[in-house]
């Protein structure tokens, strides 16, 4: 029994430490381009943060153990939303920008309304489901892109500096620095110097993916080892240890967040990571290898998932940003009562 328990621990060390060094690699890549701050957290570093749950979710699926799959990200967006954005909060209330959070959130309800249907309705997440999911993902992320170039205004001699830092072939870095270095003094050496830094960031993100792929194996494995031994449904040990234990990327990126004081990427990145882990998380697991609703309690003679599970993800997204959307800000109370909501959540799992 020990010996799981100290894999799946190892396990978590690796996603955590991975999950680290792959945002930190998106990031400095990201903001050698100039992309703005909230593109940022609801695209890069939210892709980053949520690749855990990606691994895990489809080792899972593919593994036969649905239950995993399904519950870790039902679980993540509950983690993500009360737990992580609710201590946010708490600590530090903040005020928020309408039109940074609109298009998040309009694409979370959306795919969340196709996934309650599907789940009430159908009781089974299909292939061509799972392929819908993943469609309303790039969707959202071509529109993300689009409207961040919109609003970013860069300057074309500082874009052609910026490729010229990213571009492989000495020559042509040479050829455009030059060219930009004779108009407005821009040194080859620092140049040279941002070309090093790029090295950097492609190899953190490299070994970040591939501490997130060991660690997400360890963790499935041992925890569906350890939820046998306990007499735990698996669906239980995703919704709780397993959501947190992926979600904590996201913990140590808000905390970060706060302490340098960016609001935005830290409210960003959990929006962004809570839609990623319906449409992209659950769309990859239920492509790779479809599965049926998982029940492991009854709740007034109905699948308590249905009951509990759904209804809590949907109510704290929505308690967390329909007042920060009327109101711009979001309040103290907000936050206290997320966490509530949270310990409830969890104690309710292992009540039932």
């Amino acid at each position: 029994m020990w010996m799981p328990v100290l894999l799946f621990v190892v396990g978590l060390l690796l996603l955590i430490k991975g999950g680290d060094w792959f945002v930190d690699g998106a990031t400095g890549i990201a903001h050698r381009f100039r992309v703005p701050e909230l593109l940022i957290g609801a695209t890069v570093v939210s892709i980053g943060t949520t690749l855990p749950e990606v691994m895990v979710s489809a080792t899972s699926a593919v593994g036969g153990h649905g239950e995993i799959a399904y519950g870790n990200a039902i679980g993540s967006i509950i983690c993500n939303t009360a737990l992580i954005a609710g201590l946010t909060i708490a600590i530090r209330p903040s005020e928020v920008k309408r039109k940074t959070l609109r298009t998040p959130v309009v694409f979370f309800f959306t795919a969340a309304l196709f996934y309650a249907l599907t789940a009430y309705f159908t009781g089974y997440f299909s292939r061509p489901a799972g392929v819908l999911l993943l469609l309303i993902f790039l969707v959202y992320m071509g529109s993300t892109v689009i409207q961040a170039r919109k609003e970013s205004g860069q300057p074309k001699e500082e874009e052609l500096v910026l490729q010229a830092a990213s571009l492989s072939g000495k020559d042509s870095e040479l050829k455009m620095t030059n060219q930009m270095g004779d108009r407005d003094g821009v040194d080859t050496g620092e140049v040279e110097q941002e070309q090093g830094s790029m090295g950097k960031d492609i190899l953190l993100l490299a070994v970040g993916a591939v501490l997130i792929a060991v660690g997400a194996k360890l963790l499935v494995d041992n925890g569906t080892l350890i939820a046998q031994a306990l007499g735990v449904p698996e669906s239980v040990i995703a919704l709780t240890f397993v959501a947190l234990g992926t979600s904590l990327p996201e913990l140590v990126t808000a905390i970060t967040s706060l302490i340098k004081g960016h609001g935005a990427l830290s409210l960003g990145n959990v929006i962004g990571a809570n839609l990623f882990n319906l449409v992209l998380v659950s769309g990859l697991s239920v492509t790779l290898a479809p599965f049926e609703i998982p029940q492991s309690a009854v709740i007034a003679g109905h699948n308590a998932s249905l009951v509990l599970d759904i209804p809590v993800m949907l109510f704290v997204m929505f308690f967390l940003t329909v007042p920060a959307l009327l109101k711009e800000k979001l309040t103290r109370l907000q936050g206290i009562l997320l966490l509530l909501v949270y310990g409830a959540f969890c104690g309710l799992q292992f009540m039932l």
